[in-house]
């Protein structure tokens, strides 16, 4: 149904130069992107001291392992509740709003785990990873804001763009974890929390680099684009509020499973390697490759999505992901090879996952109720990435960690059933 033509004067004067020229929307999606770029840059460093540290923090005030993986599934259920009020921010008032909020929130958290190192009260640790995964929703949501104005053939591209970003500021961030210890000792507060400063820094600015940069919004600007299309009477649709909600489930779970195995083997990786001996600058470069692996091959992944096809890419996901696993279960914890190929292999495959699925997400949507959406679906993201860091580390704590990387290998590779399952359908 045609919207009444004095709908569409409500848009502010501002925004109808935008509407009304394709050229205009070209240079707010590539200026969006470099925004994207250098807000990544900075989330990316932020997200990497919960995953170095956080599980090494949790030992050390616990003085066990069993519950090391409480860290990363706090942080990550934090990232859930985050992940659905920066949608619906975002869906209300764009994204500028939403993902300034969410990078904020996340430097607040990264403050109050510092807080707690220094009182050594482990409820406070809990209670401030919680809030400091708002961070790594927001970091997680921003590769949305690339595809707002991109055509399909873009939009694995757009994605691939905003998250290779990431890849400098997330392999940075492990890297200096031994420089930040030093810092962090040498103000008077544990060696451990000295990342998390890094992280409290990082997040602050990416939410003021996208508050003072992203104008105009690009969401703002392709909700009114399609109201306007959907407005004229040679619209090929009747309604911008249609969604593919079968593509919308497919998509989501090829994300789900690549998260879920990525954050388990991942989350218990550092204890694994501390129990064999290897110190903790090892443990930064090993997961500072991984990281490195999840988003620096992102350029040439969004290409391949783009031009291969999403349902190719997700498949492979899976086959990754399984290699990964099992390599990890096969090398020696001594090997500072076999595990460094096993990580690294671990964030290709959670790579090429997260850049199909987005892109099969994106595509099954539309501005009416994209950004809702997109924040719903990172829940139960943020969701399984906690239960697998809560679930892993009771696995190695009652079996092995070979153990807990074989099954995650294997429950990666059941994305080709549910591959198969979607195109029967």
């Amino acid at each position: 149904m045609s919207q009444p033509a004095h709908q569409l004067e409500q848009h502010p004067s501002w925004m109808q130069k935008y509407i009304d020229s394709p050229e205009e929307q070209k240079k707010i999606y590539r200026r969006t992107l470099i925004i994207v770029v250098i807000a990544q840059i900075f989330g990316g460093a932020g997200l990497a001291a919960g995953i170095t540290v956080g599980a090494l923090l949790a030992e050390d005030m616990l003085g066990t392992n069993s519950f090391a993986g409480m860290p990363v599934a706090l942080f990550t259920l934090g990232s859930a509740g985050a992940a659905l009020i920066v949608g619906r921010l975002s869906q209300r008032f764009g994204r500028r709003t939403g993902l300034s909020i969410g990078f904020t929130t996340g430097a607040i958290g990264a403050v109050g785990v510092i807080y707690a190192a220094i009182a050594s009260n482990i409820f406070l640790l809990f209670t401030a990873l919680l809030i400091y995964g708002a961070g790594s929703a927001t970091n997680l949501q921003a590769r949305y804001a690339g595809t707002d104005l991109a055509n399909k053939k873009q939009r694995a591209t757009a994605v691939s763009i905003a998250m290779v970003a990431t890849t400098f500021g997330a392999v940075a961030g492990p890297n200096l974890v031994g420089v930040m210890g030093s810092f962090a000792t040498s103000i008077g507060v544990p060696a451990l929390s000295g990342p998390f400063i890094l992280a409290a820094a990082a997040y602050l600015l990416a939410g003021i680099i996208i508050l003072t940069m992203m104008r105009p919004d690009p969401f703002v600007i392709s909700k009114a684009i399609e109201a306007v299309k959907a407005s004229k009477p040679e619209a090929d649709t009747p309604s911008t509020g249609t969604m593919n909600k079968r593509g919308v489930r497919f998509g989501a779970t090829v994300m789900i499973l690549s998260q879920v195995v990525m954050v388990a083997i991942m989350t218990m990786t550092p204890v694994h390697m501390g129990d064999h001996g290897h110190g903790l600058n090892a443990v930064g470069m090993v997961i500072g490759i991984h990281i490195g692996a999840m988003y620096l091959p992102s350029l040439v992944t969004g290409v391949l999505v783009d031009k291969v096809g999403r349902m190719t890419m997700a498949a492979a996901s899976g086959v990754t992901l399984l290699i990964a696993g099992i390599l990890a279960a096969v090398s020696p914890g001594e090997s500072m090879a076999g595990l460094t190929i096993a990580l690294a292999l671990l964030g290709l495959g959670w790579n090429f996952g997260l850049i199909s699925g987005t892109a099969i997400l994106v595509d099954a949507t539309t501005p009416a109720n994209r950004a809702k959406t997109q924040g719903s679906v990172d829940v139960f993201i943020a969701l399984s990435g906690a239960t697998g860091g809560a679930v892993s580390g009771m696995i190695v704590g009652f079996s092995s960690f070979p153990t807990l990387s074989v099954i995650g290998g294997v429950l990666a590779l059941s994305v080709i059933p549910f591959l198969f399952l979607f195109n029967k359908n």
